[in-house]
């Protein structure tokens, strides 16, 4: 039967791959068509920035194309915000530039929409319910503190429309996103919950699993039918069944049927990595987790041991997958999740609770969802804190590999832990190492390195620079794509202060870490290009700012910056400029003081350089333009003659930046090239005989 439903699967996975790779959409998609469309919303409108402009992501059906019928999914990328205001279900007519898919999912394109959406129908009853469902919850917890009720939403019905992007990248570091989107574990405390209050009203064993079936079902409804969700709910239901008859329930067993049953529903399911993840973090608590519990409780009091072994059953099972999506492995990991675990259940449940009552009584909603907050609160303390701790995470191979070289790392872990001369040998070894490690952390200098003059902060795939400017000062140039890295940047450089915060250019890899610069610090004013389309007014709502024009200086204690670009002549940026355009608007200013001197070039290409080839001064350091891609110009790289080159840049980024050419050409003009992919942090210090890099790793 098992291998009947296998092939079955396999089968239903190639016929939809046929579909999508066929047909007149994925047609329009090989040659880059233009062409209207009708289409059913299958998920939830989210908000990006790609580029410094705003957009919509949302997955859909295409139901319609030039008069044909057709049924298959798309992802929908749209500029304009009236997209957001949409929810599943409803159909819409669009028109778009249709593009083939990179990636490994089954869309038969990705359409690239045109203008505002022509509703055609509204959406659903019950996603209006699911939608009702969710306002009242985000109006129930409207008086807590911003992080809280950014947080409280997405531990309840998955809704993380107001997270901040800095928080958000604080719980994935300390291993907590899972907490933010809806799983089994929510819906194992849903469960649990009903089945309580079914026994506390006096219903029997036969009457209680058809009740929580029926919370069930409106759970998934409210929190979105997504890959997790689906297998939980699967799951859950296959449990309650075996419940109502009365048999014996099967965990494993349970878990097989649900996955063949949801990939037989929906064959996307097995190209997904989040539906891998849930479905080994399932199989992980019920394989490992009853052994290592038994063990552990010979030691440890019962609940400590159940909620230890249960983490930690989790985090092995899961971490193949996250280490080749990622590149790291999670550290603080385990014992984050340990001491969030107990605020889960009360948060969640307070939760759900205020906004069933927030229809009936506002006031006590809000009364209700206050402890909750707490609960929230405690659980944002554990994320930040493990977050900030060193080597929260450590660097790892990604893909493939990695997956591979952490099994095998923990092949040998358990050979030595079953083998007590093995470990014995290892506890020796661990311990030299964590005597070396000590010894270099004593002797060896700390970050930053004294009398440092400019950090390029490894923040990914993006732009963000420190220039000193005194005792817990610095003036920052750019912030990098999110806030989390150039955050945590800043506070290794015990940056409490920004007098002057420069935005080159609205792109969101070099203004979407702002809240991240603000953080914790004071900025006292915002420079940026005079040709912005006003991208980053989001991020610098309350600061003053000034427009950046050639020729206009600022002092900063003893830094001098001077600007060189962009020229006042220059026409103001629209949203619909291409990429490039907003490159060549970028600020271009040359740092000064005594002893040291860097160019800082933005995302300029070809054309700005050429134009500022004859008023590009010597310097010692250039950050070179636009992370090292191949749209550079000679005679603007040699103009500089600058000893050292810094590229800013994120490890295996999509672009192929630093282009080889450019490189090649920085090779030519005798530079030294440092890259903040490959070296972290770079610091340019100032030496007896000039300036030296000096990067973190």
């Amino acid at each position: 039967m098992v291998l009947v439903c296998v092939a079955a699967s396999a089968t239903g996975v190639a016929f939809r791959a046929t579909a999508v790779g066929t047909g007149p959409v994925r047609a329009l998609a090989r040659v880059g068509g233009t062409a209207a469309a009708e289409a059913v919303l299958t998920g939830d409108p989210q908000a990006r920035k790609a580029g410094g402009r705003p957009m919509v992501i949302v997955r859909a059906r295409v139901e319609a194309v030039e008069r044909a019928r057709v049924r298959v999914p798309v992802l929908l990328i749209a500029h304009d915000p009236r997209w957001l205001g949409l929810l599943p279900s409803q159909r819409v007519r669009l028109r778009g530039r249709f593009e083939k898919p990179r990636g490994a999912e089954l869309l038969a394109a990705v359409v690239i929409v045109r203008g505002p959406p022509a509703l055609l129908g509204g959406p659903s009853a019950v996603q209006r319910a699911a939608e009702s469902v969710r306002a009242r919850l985000r109006a129930a917890v409207d008086r807590l503190p911003p992080d809280q009720r950014g947080v409280l939403p997405g531990m309840v019905d998955g809704d993380t429309s107001r997270l901040d992007p800095a928080l958000a990248e604080d719980f994935r570091t300390a291993g907590l996103s899972h907490l933010l989107v809806v799983s089994g574990a929510n819906l194992a405390i849903v469960i649990g919950a009903v089945l309580w209050l079914c026994r506390v009203a006096g219903l029997g064993r036969r009457r209680a699993p058809p009740v929580a079936a029926v919370a069930v079902a409106a759970f998934v409804l409210v929190a979105r039918p997504d890959p997790s969700v689906l297998r939980a709910t699967v799951m859950g239901l296959v449990a309650l069944l075996a419940l109502f008859t009365g048999r014996s329930r099967q965990g494993v067993p349970a878990l097989r049927a649900a996955v063949l049953l949801l990939v037989l529903i929906d064959p996307e399911l097995a190209r997904s990595y989040g539906f891998a993840l849930s479905v080994l973090a399932t199989a992980g608590l019920l394989v490992l987790a009853p052994p290592w519990r038994e063990r552990l409780a010979r030691r440890l009091p019962g609940p400590f041991a159940d909620a230890l072994a249960v983490a930690a059953a989790a985090e092995v099972a899961v971490a193949p997958v996250l280490v080749m999506l990622s590149g790291e492995v999670g550290v603080v990991s385990l014992f984050a999740n340990l001491l969030a675990a107990p605020a889960v259940a009360p948060a969640t449940l307070l939760g759900a609770l205020g906004t069933a009552i927030e229809p009936v009584s506002p006031p006590l909603a809000r009364l209700t969802v206050r402890p909750a907050g707490l609960a929230v609160g405690w659980i944002i303390w554990i994320a930040r804190t493990a977050a900030a701790l060193p080597y929260a995470t450590i660097p790892w191979a990604g893909g493939g590999l990695g997956a591979v070289t952490l099994l095998m790392a923990g092949g040998i872990a358990v050979l030595i832990l079953r083998h007590p001369g093995l470990r014995t040998a290892a506890v020796a070894a661990m311990a030299g190492v964590l005597i070396a490690v000590v010894v270099l952390r004593i002797t060896a200098p700390g970050w930053p390195p004294p009398g440092w003059q400019m950090v390029a902060c490894d923040v990914g795939q993006g732009d963000a620079l420190a220039l000193a400017a005194g005792p817990g000062r610095a003036v920052v140039v750019d912030t990098g794509p999110a806030p989390a890295p150039v955050d945590r940047c800043l506070s290794r450089l015990r940056v409490k202060e920004v007098p002057l915060l420069v935005l080159t250019h609205p792109h969101a890899d070099h203004i979407g870490g702002t809240s991240g610069v603000r953080h914790g610090r004071t900025v006292r004013q915002v420079v940026r290009t005079s040709l912005t389309d006003g991208a980053e007014n989001r991020f610098i709502g309350g600061l003053p700012s000034r427009p950046a024009l050639a020729g206009r200086q600022w002092r900063v204690g003893d830094l001098t910056l001077l600007i060189l670009a962009p020229l006042a002549t220059g026409p103001a940026l629209s949203p619909q400029d291409d990429g490039t355009t907003i490159n060549n608007a970028s600020v271009v200013l040359v740092a000064r003081r005594p002893g040291f001197s860097a160019l800082l070039a933005g995302d300029v290409e070809t054309d700005a350089q050429r134009i500022l080839e004859t008023s590009v001064p010597r310097v010692q350091v250039l950050k070179v333009p636009h992370h090292g891609s191949r749209s550079q110009d000679p005679r603007f790289l040699a103009a500089a003659h600058a000893a050292i080159s810094l590229v800013s840049v994120g490890r295996d980024n999509d672009y192929g930046h630093p282009a080889p050419s450019t490189l090649a050409l920085l090779h030519r003009l005798h530079t030294q090239v440092h890259r903040t992919d490959q070296d972290g942090d770079i610091a340019i210090v100032r030496t007896r005989t000039g300036i030296a890099a000096v990067p973190r790793h």
